[in-house]
């Protein structure tokens, strides 16, 4: 059987992907180390391209020459016709790189890029990075191998730069600013950008971002990035048709992270399926960078685990539109919070965003009593004020409703326990739409399953909320709700179903209650 591959297109590299995995059911072979296999084919030898071994372009590999010029050679070389630059088995220390197009960093079994940990070895693009590409064209990164930034060791240098004055503490900050702190990947305005089956770990910053990118694939990538503040493992900014297939993160900050920097762009055309995640503060994230928006999005059979905030957090409070967005099949356990949809306006320069089209469905979550991160070593920060469990919520601008949102086939599991001995809720919360967007963000809040403010079109169906013990709250509480529909609902320890203020068209029926204790 003859399979056609065209170089430079992302979508032939998927069709030739499932063409291998099908050899691997027959073979019946499990998915993973199908892809695993795939991950580790030579794709100099599918596309018909020339290796350069970075050893023979002078690279010692032995973790302590710095190897950056050796390795940028071999890039250079490899560029003028299209080639794949070969890292083996070693320890290659190095600055930063600059891929270009036409070629792919390939990491073979045994190989480490490792990150110097002196800051100065480092340049800065928009931000500092070790592996920098910035408008090119079909780039890739393969190979079993790993890329470690040395996070911990380099945030030593650059806390030396701050004492040195080198570097400045931002204004009413206390740490060292992103901008100040490398990145292991940022990639800017490339187009067919594929990353694939390595390892990423001990970022000093956010662990990779693409930004403004199209036909970005990520898959199968293993991030553990937990050496220092702000180790997002995923940041995709204003991209195009990206998919984001089978990757495991555990990071010290959110997990898999769109953003919208640019309000003329936006995020647009993204799946994100069969992701395990671990994260200090939301496994899922929207924003906070919401300007342009993200539309038409789909997430698909996500695990997520140990995580402070929340499952996921859908935000635009930069100006941006939040439109076409489709969640469903995740599991979760021991997160801090289901979901939180939240329209504010912290860009006060910016007209008021838009979220809307939103469906949430087939969720199975627990949230646990305790802070769900106390094992990270940057946990989640501190809330400020006491408080209960906090629910799930969509939380609208007052002049602007978030519309049309379904939550169907949801199964939330609270620890319950509320109580005014903790915290109680104020009759009124306040509105804090130029804060800066967290679940946790208005202190004690009205409901301990569910609370909903600012909406118009809310669809509740099928779903069920459990408190383990006895809570003061009661299960739902809407205000300023229009058209909000619920049906077929169970929920159990719950002493009263709903507080309903300033709600309009509001039906709620199919209630099946267990009164708590």
């Amino acid at each position: 059987m003859t399979l056609r591959v065209f170089e430079g297109h992302v979508e032939s590299l998927c069709l030739l992907r499932t063409f291998v995995e099908s050899i691997c059911d027959d073979l019946a072979l499990s998915h993973r180390l199908c892809l695993r296999h795939m991950t580790g084919l030579s794709l100099a030898l599918i596309l018909g391209r020339e290796t350069f071994d970075v050893t023979k372009f002078g690279a010692v590999g032995d973790g302590v020459t710095l190897d950056t010029a050796a390795i940028q050679r071999a890039i250079d070389e490899a560029s003028k016709k299209g080639g794949t630059v070969a890292i083996p088995a070693g320890r290659f220390l190095s600055g930063t790189i600059h891929l270009r197009s036409h070629v792919n960093l390939h990491l073979d079994d045994g190989a480490v890029l490792l990150g110097s940990a002196k800051r100065n070895d480092y340049e800065k693009i928009i931000w500092y990075c070790l592996i920098s590409c910035n408008k090119v064209d079909d780039v890739k990164i393969t190979g079993n191998g790993t890329i470690d930034g040395q996070g911990a060791e380099l945030a030593k240098d650059v806390l030396h730069m701050v004492d040195t004055g080198e570097i400045k503490i931002p204004p009413k900050g206390w740490r060292p600013s992103e901008l100040d702190r490398p990145e292991l990947i940022e990639m800017n305005y490339c187009k067919g950008v594929y990353v694939t089956g390595v390892t990423l770990k001990n970022s000093c910053c956010w662990v990779q971002t693409y930004r403004e990118c199209e036909d970005l694939f990520l898959t199968d990538l293993k991030i553990d990035s937990k050496s220092y503040w702000n180790n997002d493992g995923i940041d995709v900014l204003d991209c195009k048709r990206v998919k984001i297939f089978y990757c495991d993160v555990d990071a010290c900050d959110d997990g898999i992270c769109l953003k919208s920097a640019n309000p003329k762009s936006r995020c647009e055309d993204v799946a994100i399926s069969n992701c395990k995640i671990r994260s200090s503060a939301s496994a899922i994230k929207f924003g906070t960078s919401s300007a342009g928006g993200f539309k038409d999005v789909t997430i698909r059979d996500c695990e997520v685990r140990d995580t402070f905030r929340s499952v996921i957090a859908l935000e635009s409070v930069d100006g941006g539109t939040l439109d076409n967005i489709d969640v469903g099949f995740i599991k979760a356990v021991n997160t801090g919070n289901a979901f939180f949809i939240r329209l504010g306006h912290r860009t006060l320069t910016a007209p008021v965003g838009r979220v809307r089209n939103i469906w949430l469905h087939d969720m199975d979550v627990q949230v646990p009593l305790k802070q769900p991160d106390l094992g990270y070593a940057f946990k989640g920060p501190d809330i400020a004020t006491p408080h209960n469990v906090m629910p799930s919520s969509i939380m609208g601008h007052l002049q602007f409703p978030i519309e049309n949102v379904r939550l169907e086939r949801i199964k939330v599991r609270y620890p319950g326990a509320g109580s005014t001995t903790i915290a109680k809720a104020p009759a009124v919360i306040p509105e804090y739409a130029e804060h800066y967007p967290e679940f946790n963000m208005f202190g004690e809040m009205p409901a301990w399953a569910l609370f909903v403010r600012h909406a118009r079109g809310v669809t509740i169906k099928d779903c069920s909320f459990s408190a383990d013990a006895p809570d003061y709250r009661p299960p739902f509480v809407l205000d300023d709700v229009t058209k909000f529909s619920a049906s077929k609902i169970n929920i159990s320890g719950a002493k009263a179903v709903a507080v309903v203020r300033k709600a309009r068209a509001t039906k709620i029926d199919g209630f099946t209650i267990k009164q708590g204790k």
